[in-house]
């Protein structure tokens, strides 16, 4: 299998992966315990909840778009088809 045809290299599913693990951090961090129906559980509003965890799922977004756009320098050496 010839490496050139590949739609991505190495460097992009890196980024990729480190895009996909902010996201599930970010993820992690909206989660917990809500409110039912006896009690109310004003920890639903933290800041952490509320505005922290979707920035860190927004910065992982982002990422893993540079991740997919990110084009490798070819080496000057190469013949270029």
């Amino acid at each position: 299998m010839d490496k050139r045809n590949l739609a991505f290299g190495r460097a992009n599913f890196i980024l990729l992966s480190i895009g996909m693990i902010v996201v599930v951090l970010g993820f992690i961090l909206m989660s917990g315990p809500g409110s039912d129906e006896t009690a109310f559980n004003p920890d639903i509003f933290s800041a952490m909840r509320i505005k922290v965890a979707p920035v860190i799922c927004f910065i992982g977004f982002v990422s893993m778009i540079y991740a997919i756009i990110y084009r490798t320098k070819e080496k000057e050496g190469e013949d270029k088809k």
